[in-house]
This record gives structure tokens, C-alpha cells and sequence, in this order.
């Protein structure tokens, strides 16, 4: 009968201890994971965690999958096989301190430590990516789409008579901060003097009196949100349940489907559109995102290998380096430019992507660190490539819009050179513009203001000078952010909004 009765509570207590191995296991990889994702991109919201998780890892960079193998996954093994030590390890000899057991502890002892450090490890790590503040904002609500967005279905959106091409390049990365600190940056020299140049020369829209750039928002504070918010005027938020992600970012052919977005207008109106990476187009859903919305043709490193740009089995950081994406875009635009059709070419740089950049070799060794070097080339080979666009064709009529993307996310570098209290700023560029204005000085803008700044720069009118959430720049009305402040509207943008939801509906 002893037998009998003991064998339940026997595999029950091998249940409740596998159970709590798996436990301790799972907060462990939450723990170091969150660690490392915040030493390695910074604190950005978790939209951006969330996005990772569901986005899937096709295109990312084999150097960053490596890091967190051995700073992320290898340290959470190893302090679980070593809690598992202590909490179980069967030891005949029992250590006491004033007649108190100390080791090997009870089973109750261990399995109450082993779910207090459990829960303390997960409680942490969200802690760490800010997900209590994420769940915090779900469940408060909020009315700003309702007030505050425009649809571009339903607003007057007016051509020039002859249509103006658009080539927009994104910069990874690429900030304002990099200017020194008597130009209004963060760093003792300027690592861009050329893209400062371009910026004097032409038309930038900034936060001070000097070369300045917009805030970064919830969001678009990674590479597909921002490129969401400057195409469409709205931050890219995650849709309500997990098939609901799945297939919001892409997985079944289409990403937000329910919206219009700059692509969808050019597309309306007659335009050849093309998009270039220097990377896999499928990483974070970029490829479905702009093929949704009337992109004609996509090239990426897959394309680039098959057009013989670089060898069949190329792989540098990335895809290819930024050298090999400007004379790509070279030998397309020319092709493109060809035809009697309008055309909007966009392409995203990837050489200043964290952690540390990578240098090609057109860059020089004028820096102590390795990331001053690769954004100082950056900035020398756009210039270039800009020198380049002028002098063919096609340039008199064609506007030509650099920004960067969000702020960049190589965490330590701005904790060795970067006063935690300056505030970053994102770069933005508009050269032969079809519109001007005197109101360029001491504005508060973000990436969504970019949607109607860029059709107004293209020479169309916009009916009420606003779409989405932004605001044409080139007009005097005020942006949201300079009418509800930064840490409002980030927080609004934060909340859960039920009005978006209809973005991913088709």
C-alpha cells in the first residue's frame, strides 16, 4: 500500500520539478535576451521587440544571429545548468549552519526558490524591454486617429502638369548627431561635411537654426516602421492577435493592405516604381510592404547577384556593400530613365547599420572608432552619388529626397561619445524641390510629416496640407508634434488604437 500511495506523489514530483526546469529555462532566455537586445539596439519601445519576434530572421545579418548565439542564448544555458546544479543536485552529504540545512535544499525550498528567481528573471526582462509600458498602453485607448488622420482617399490630391521623378534615399542610421558640437551635434569633429554641404545647399528642415533633422517616434523607431511612417503618415503598430501579425507582416502576400500610402499614390497616377537594397528585400516584410502598395520592381542582393553585379555566392555584412548599391542604382536609374514613363526610384543603405558598421574599402582610417569611419564614407559616397544624378538627363526634373531612417541603435557607441542628455536627431535632405518655403528653422517634426512633404516636393497640392498623421512641411501649418508635444503624441501613438486595425484589412 506504502508503494502504491508514494508512486503518484512520485511522478508528481517529477512533473512539478520538470516543470520548473522549463520554467527556469525560458526565464533565463528572457533574461539574456532582453539583456542583449538592449546592449545591442538601446531601449526603442518593445513595437520593435514585438516586430522582431513575428517578422522572422530571413535577411538579418549572420554576424548579429552570431552575437546573440554567444552573448545572448550560450549564457542563459549556462546559468540554468548551474541553478539546476544547486536547486537538484542530489548530494548525500547534507551541510548545515546551527543545526539549519543549508545544501543540497529540500525539494519545497528549491522549488519556491527556483519560481521566485524564475518570476524575478521574466518580471526583469520585461522590465528591461519595456513591456510593462507596452501593456500599460494596450490597455488605455486612444482617440487620435479619429481627431487626427487623414485619409489620402478622401483628400484632394493635385499633380503638376508634368510630373516630376523621385529618387529617395534612405540612410541607415544616419543622424544629425554626427555633427560636431559647434555645428550643433554631439561629436568632437563632423563625420559628415559632405551630407552638411547638401543640406546648406538645398533645403533641410530643422530643429535649430543650423542643419538639424526630426524626432524620432513610436513606432518608426527601426528600419520598416520608419520607412511605414515616411511613406504612409502613421507609425506601423502590431495588429491585434498572433495570426493576425503573421500575416499583417507579410506572411500571407500582403502588409497592411488597408492603406494608402505614397507608393499606392504614385502608382495611381501613372508612375514606374523600383526599390533598392543593399540587403534581402524579405527581410522585415520590406519586399511584401512596398509590393502591396504598386512597387513595380524590387532589387536586392538576390537580384544583384543574378544581374552579375557580384558573385553568385556574395555575402558581405548585410548582402552587398553600399559601394556596389550606388553603381547598381547607377546602371538601373539609366535604364529606367530610358523610358517616357515617370518614375520613383527608392533605395536604403546598409554599411551604417549597428553594431559598428561595416567598412568597404573606399573607406578611410581617419577615426579612432570603426563606426566614425563607415558614416564618414557614408556620407562621402551619397555626396558622389549626387553629383552623379546631376549631371544626367533626367535630374532637371527629377526631386531627390535623402533622410535617414531612425536613430541608430549601436547602443555602446553613443554610450562612449554621446552625452545621454543630448537629444538625437534624424537627417533630412530635399534637392530640387518643386516647392520652397522660409519656415524650415526650428521645427518639430517626425517621420510621418515626410508622406505629404514629399508629394509637395514632387510639385503637387494637398487639400488641407495634411495626410495620416503628417504634415506637409513645405506649408505653415503645424505638425502634431509641434501641437501636441513630444511626450504626448508619443504616448497617444503608444496606445491601443482599434481605428488602425483597418489598415490590415484589404
Amino acid at each position: 500500500m506504502m508503494t502504491q500511495n508514494h508512486k503518484p506523489r512520485g511522478i508528481l514530483k517529477g512533473v512539478l520539478i520538470g516543470l520548473l526546469c522549463v520554467l527556469l529555462l525560458l526565464a533565463y532566455l528572457c533574461f539574456f535576451a532582453a539583456q542583449w537586445y538592449v546592449n545591442v539596439y538601446g531601449r526603442i519601445g518593445f513595437d520593435s521587440v514585438l516586430y522582431t519576434l513575428f517578422s522572422g530572421t530571413e535577411g538579418v545579418s549572420s554576424d548579429l544571429l552570431s552575437d546573440y548565439l554567444t552573448a545572448g542564448a550560450l549564457p542563459a544555458l549556462i546559468c540554468w545548468a548551474v541553478t539546476l546544479l544547486l536547486l537538484f543536485l542530489p548530494v548525500k552529504k547534507v551541510f548545515r549552519i546551527k543545526g539549519r540545512r543549508l545544501f543540497p535544499l529540500t525539494n519545497l525550498v528549491a522549488g519556491i526558490v527556483g519560481l521566485v528567481l524564475s518570476l524575478g528573471l521574466i518580471f526583469y526582462a520585461a522590465w528591461n524591454v519595456e513591456l510593462t509600458d507596452y501593456i500599460w498602453a494596450q490597455i488605455q485607448g486612444t482617440e487620435l486617429y479619429q481627431k487626427e488622420y487623414r485619409d489620402p482617399d478622401e483628400t484632394a490630391i493635385t499633380f503638376p502638369e508634368e510630373k516630376r521623378n523621385l529618387i529617395y534615399i534612405i540612410l541607415e542610421s544616419m543622424e544629425t548627431t554626427y555633427l560636431s558640437t559647434e555645428e550643433g551635434g554631439a561629436l568632437a569633429h563632423n563625420l559628415i561635411p559632405e551630407l552638411v554641404d547638401l543640406a546648406q545647399n538645398n533645403i533641410n528642415f530643422s530643429h535649430n537654426d543650423t542643419v538639424g533633422g526630426f524626432r524620432q517616434i513610436t513606432g518608426a523607431s527601426w528600419t520598416v516602421g520608419s520607412m511605414v511612417a515616411q511613406t504612409s503618415g502613421v507609425p506601423l503598430k502590431v495588429p491585434e492577435g498572433i495570426a493576425d501579425q503573421q500575416n499583417g507582416y507579410g506572411r500571407n502576400g500582403e502588409f497592411l493592405p488597408g492603406l494608402t500610402t505614397l507608393q499606392s499614390i504614385l502608382r495611381d497616377n501613372g508612375y514606374y516604381q523600383a526599390m533598392m537594397f543593399g540587403s534581402d528585400a524579405n527581410y522585415a516584410g520590406r519586399k511584401t510592404y512596398f509590393s502591396t502598395h504598386g512597387v513595380d520592381q524590387i532589387y536586392d542582393l538576390y537580384t544583384a547577384r543574378a544581374d552579375g553585379l557580384i558573385p553568385k555566392d556574395y555575402f558581405k555584412w548585410w548582402g552587398y556593400e553600399d559601394k556596389y548599391l550606388f553603381t547598381y542604382a547607377k546602371e538601373k536609374l539609366t535604364e529606367i530613365a530610358a523610358t517616357v514613363q515617370p518614375f520613383a526610384f527608392t533605395l536604403l543603405t546598409a554599411d551604417t547599420h549597428h553594431v559598428g558598421g561595416y567598412p568597404c574599402t573606399l573607406c578611410k582610417r581617419q577615426y579612432k572608432e570603426n563606426y566614425d569611419n563607415v558614416i564618414a564614407c557614408s556620407s562621402a559616397q551619397t555626396a558622389a552619388f549626387i553629383q552623379w544624378l546631376q549631371q544626367q538627363p533626367f535630374y532637371e526634373n527629377t526631386t531627390i529626397i535623402i533622410v535617414g531612417d531612425h536613430n541608430s541603435m549601436d547602443a555602446k557607441y553613443f554610450e562612449r561619445n554621446v552625452d545621454a542628455c543630448y537629444e538625437r536627431h534624424i537627417y533630412n535632405c530635399f534637392i530640387n524641390s518643386a516647392a520652397s518655403t522660409d519656415n524650415t528653422a526650428n521645427r518639430q517634426f517626425t517621420a510621418m510629416d515626410l508622406f505629404p512633404t514629399t508629394l509637395a516636393a514632387m510639385g503637387c497640392t494637398i487639400e488641407g496640407d495634411r495626410l495620416g498623421l503628417g504634415t506637409n512641411l513645405f506649408s505653415d501649418t503645424p505638425t502634431l508634434l509641434e501641437v501636441y508635444g513630444y511626450d504626448v503624441l508619443a504616448e497617444e501613438l503608444s496606445k491601443r488604437a482599434f481605428y488602425y486595425n483597418r489598415f490590415y484589412e484589404d
